[in-house]
């Protein structure tokens, strides 16, 4: 679950004051699956979730999202996020992952890879343990299948924490198609990395997409920010569901100034009939 606060002023000792604040489903994967739907891609997130309301509500969310779910229900909480936005819409988050990591490589199943045609995996899936083995178990179950997988590095701080080369040694037993990530989350694993693609996030900067035998730098579109929570996970839903890398890239850059322009990091609701 997803709280995103932007409070009007900065709030002091003491203080009571007025905020906006949007309520809903979260989570890296489960974003980039609800961003790929609204997109037109048929979706499903394979994750954990903890045996309370919340979890329930989550599912109920994503399902109405038309994104299928998959994975084991744990006794115990379900994940929480709290974003705090400042007057720019750039987030701080506090989070507490709930029964997220407790999800075992046993608990998969391989008809959830079945049919698959992307396998998305988030860096924070592959630092948490014994969460991590199951990440890259799903990657092995996933590619066997006929999928190809990608990856985005997600938090530069975690990375450092575990170690730059074990992360590393993990993102190789992967072997991603696709890597996504900042330059801060590629400088903390201190080392090379290798993939066929690897797109760099620059925030305001646009992006560099790098190939076998060239590069494209992307600019960032103009749009007035309203939260940036969630833009990266829209990009990635986006560049994953192009046929061709002009499609990719268009479609990416498209979805992150969509959500750009709105609280949280899901995408808006479509009309009824539309």
């Amino acid at each position: 679950m997803d709280v995103v606060v932007r409070p009007d002023g900065v709030a002091r000792p003491g203080d009571d004051i007025r905020a906006r604040i949007a309520v809903g489903v979260g989570g890296q994967a489960a974003n980039v699956a609800a961003w790929a739907a609204h997109l037109g891609a048929k979706a499903r997130l394979v994750a954990a979730r903890g045996d309370d309301a919340v979890g329930d509500l989550m599912h109920a969310e994503l399902t109405e999202r038309a994104v299928e779910v998959r994975g084991p229900v744990i006794a115990g909480p379900t994940g929480t996020v709290v974003a705090m936005l400042d007057a720019e819409g750039e987030r701080s988050m506090m989070s507490d992952r709930g029964v997220s990591p407790e999800f075992l490589p046993e608990a998969l199943d391989s008809s959830w890879f079945g049919g698959v045609d992307r396998l998305h995996i988030t860096g924070y899936s592959l630092i948490a343990e014994p969460f991590a083995y199951t990440a890259m178990a799903a990657a092995h179950q996933a590619r066997a299948a006929g999928a190809r997988v990608s990856v985005d590095l997600s938090a530069a701080h975690l990375i450092r924490a575990l170690g730059g080369a074990a992360f590393r040694r993990r993102l190789e037993t992967v072997a991603p198609e696709v890597i996504f990530g900042t330059a801060s989350e590629f400088a903390a694993l201190d080392g090379p990395v290798s993939a066929p693609v690897i797109v760099t996030k620059r925030g305001a900067e646009g992006c560099v997409v790098t190939w076998p035998g060239g590069s494209e730098r992307v600019a960032a579109p103009q749009v007035t920010v309203v939260d940036t929570t969630g833009a990266g996970d829209a990009f990635s839903a986006g560049f994953l569901i192009g046929e061709r890398r002009e499609d990719a890239i268009s479609s990416a850059v498209s979805a992150a100034a969509s959500c750009l322009a709105t609280m949280g990091a899901m995408p808006p609701r479509k009309e009824p009939g539309r």
